[in-house]
């Protein structure tokens, strides 16, 4: 048993590790979830939220008991793992700005923060980790118009805030596919479009950055019906490859194999069928004479 401590700042990931390592210590020990629940005094469906990672935080005295359960016996891995769980409980960075973020948003930064590549289509707007100051303000001011004095502000710094994953050691593998239609989306007028758009080249040339254009020329692709999605991976062996899905009002997480095949193989035919990276730059260049 081991756990790795390099996720501190991403909580709900190492949520999702700890509780895929209870779930095999528990299959290992062959116990069912009633056995093992009722060995440390609690009901089964909270130790069945407690290997989905679909709990707040994590008990230590609960965690501990199950760990002797499972037949741990040596001390260093029992204080190792129980570290672990300390860790999981801390709150991530972003928990400071939970008065304009959702709260389903916060499993999706620990997401971001955590993984290993990040891989996304983009049909409406610039991709997060990818916009200027002015072009989040403009598209956030547009779909919050009811937002109280400040929350605009707070909402553009939390993402500028999310972008100093790019730039970390050891940056996440970013690659994005938009379509042609975020570029000719008037978001904030033309001198913030050009704007946005420099700042997409700048971008495309850092070594761990993607950017790819689906023009209009190419007609229909696999993923014209789909919306924006999201597809994470990750180093841990522990974590499955997930699809992230949002809405206006909640997000979707698949896991599954299937699921997630069917938007890994979507991605893969939207970057063959899209501009090719090197190409990137030379289309945007051509946009941006049109602004």
């Amino acid at each position: 048993m081991s756990v790795e401590t390099a996720w501190g700042d991403a909580p709900t990931v190492l949520r999702m590790i700890l509780g895929r390592q209870l779930e095999e210590l528990r299959t290992r020990a062959g116990l069912s979830f009633e056995q093992a629940a009722e060995a440390i005094g609690v009901s089964h469906s909270t130790l069945r939220r407690m290997e989905a990672a679909k709990v707040a935080r994590l008990r230590l005295a609960e965690v501990e008991k199950l760990l002797r359960t499972y037949g741990i016996t040596d001390q260093n891995e029992i204080d190792t793992f129980l570290q672990s769980v300390r860790e999981a409980n801390k709150r991530g960075w972003w928990h400071n700005y939970r008065d304009v973020m959702p709260d389903w948003f916060a499993a999706y930064l620990s997401l971001e923060r955590a993984a290993l590549q990040i891989r996304a289509y983009e049909p409406q707007f610039v991709h997060g980790l990818l916009q200027t100051q002015e072009y989040a303000r403009a598209l956030l001011t547009a779909g919050n118009p009811h937002a109280p004095d400040g929350a605009t502000d707070r909402m553009v710094a939390l993402r500028m805030q999310r972008q100093e994953l790019l730039h970390r050691q050891n940056p996440p593998r970013v690659w994005v596919v938009m379509d042609e239609t975020v570029l000719r989306w008037p978001v904030g007028g033309a001198e913030v479009m050009r704007a946005q758009i420099d700042h997409l080249v700048a971008v495309n040339a850092l070594p761990h950055v993607t950017v790819q254009i689906m023009p209009f020329r190419n007609g229909p692709h696999p993923a014209m019906r789909a919306g924006a999605f999201h597809l994470f991976r990750f180093k841990a062996r522990e974590l499955p490859d997930i699809v992230y899905l949002n809405g206006m009002v909640g997000a979707v997480y698949l896991d599954k194999d299937e699921d997630v095949l069917v938007y890994r193989e979507a991605l893969d035919r939207l970057g063959a069928q899209s501009v090719s990276a090197r190409k990137t730059e030379e289309l945007l260049g051509a946009i941006r004479k049109e602004l």
